[in-house]
């Protein structure tokens, strides 16, 4: 049995109810779960996989189109809705395009930066962290893709948009590598106090950034103005990780460019992001550089921290969980390393599939 298909069987095993997923019933963990669940549906064809998606969408939409659990006070609870835009696809049910325009209008009053960045959540001013555009992309490209083509232009836009503003904000020394936040409220206290970012590179975060640079490519065309701007984020960012991926491991550190600075260790979440974001451009086309002997080495990293227990589940190894912007190097490395962090499961599972089952 493949890897991915394994993790996934461990996962309705262990939540058959993907609402019960943790950490909350509403936010970017089931969102990010359900992605790796789609992916394997749309390359296997096992609806197995489409009704455990499916059961989330109709557990939290009603027939009005109201999103039980659904805010909009953070980028972090716009992320599931992406998976709703996937139903509405799936359905063309009217509650589906409803709920999307909830999410969607949630936006327009959503609070920026003067430079038009969008702050992580409503509550933190001024602060614009990498995690988040993931979180708001998932689901801002996909909305103007599938579920409303009038505000295709607006949605493509913005996505380019926050994309340039966060690698123009936290790009570490021309690198392609992002801090992992940036703040221009003064006085937060892991910013610097002259440039505004913050002060490590981590791998979970710049994670997020790599995934959601590749899934904006392969959504919106290349001949959309910006575009080329987001591709050259790419080149550059994978470049970088070519250079800083362990060659013995296969893996990133937790503190990506440290790569020899005591207490770092390898994390499987970011690892996973990288694995998926390189396979991605590989079998899209998006770099002008290829990388099979990272994804090889990558691929076989990320197996060594994916072991079986005695009962046949696969649990994903060396991950945080719910990391926010720390303050110095060592409280990277101190944070607490779990068995089956909610964010390196989900990863896991893009990565396996991407890996394992896709095709051009």
């Amino acid at each position: 049995m493949l890897y991915c298909t394994r993790l996934a069987e461990t996962l309705m095993k262990r939540y058959p109810d993907p609402d019960s997923y943790p950490y909350a019933s509403w936010s970017y963990p089931q969102g990010f779960l359900l992605w790796g669940f789609i992916r394997l549906y749309e390359k296997t064809g096992d609806t197995t996989y489409r009704d455990y998606v499916m059961r989330y969408c109709e557990e939290h939409v009603g027939d009005d189109g109201t999103v039980r659990g659904f805010t909009g006070v953070s980028l972090d609870d716009m992320m599931s809705a992406s998976v709703l835009v996937w139903a509405y696809t799936q359905t063309h049910l009217p509650k589906y395009k409803l709920a999307c325009e909830q999410v969607r209008r949630s936006f327009d009053d959503y609070p920026r930066n003067p430079d038009g960045g969008f702050w992580h959540s409503r509550d933190r001013e001024g602060e614009m962290w990498v995690d988040g555009l993931f979180m708001g992309q998932m689901f801002l490209v996909r909305y103007g893709a599938y579920v409303d083509g009038a505000d295709r232009d607006a949605c493509f836009a913005e996505a380019i948009r926050q994309l340039n503003i966060v690698f123009d904000r936290c790009e570490k020394d021309g690198s392609g590598l992002l801090y992992h936040a940036y703040s221009a409220r003064p006085g937060t206290p892991w910013a610097n106090v002259v440039t505004g970012k913050s002060h490590e590179i981590w791998s979970e975060g710049l994670g997020w950034y790599a995934m959601i640079l590749a899934d904006v490519l392969a959504i919106i065309p290349k001949e959309f103005p910006g575009w080329q701007s987001v591709q050259k984020q790419l080149e550059k960012l994978l470049a970088s990780l070519a250079i800083v991926q362990d060659p013995c491991s296969g893996l990133w550190y937790q503190v990506v460019d440290k790569i020899h600075s005591p207490g770092n260790w390898h994390d499987s979440s970011g690892s996973a992001m990288f694995l998926y974001t390189f396979r991605k451009a590989e079998l899209l086309g998006l770099c002008e550089t290829s990388y099979p002997d990272v994804i090889r080495r990558g691929f076989e990293g990320l197996k060594t921290k994916c072991l079986t227990d005695l009962e046949g589940n696969l649990n994903v190894y060396d991950a945080c969980d719910g990391v926010c912007v720390q303050i110095d190097y060592e409280t990277y490395v101190r944070y607490a390393k779990n068995v089956n962090a909610k964010e390196a499961v989900a990863a896991a599972l893009w990565a396996l599939a991407a890996v394992e089952l896709e095709a051009v």
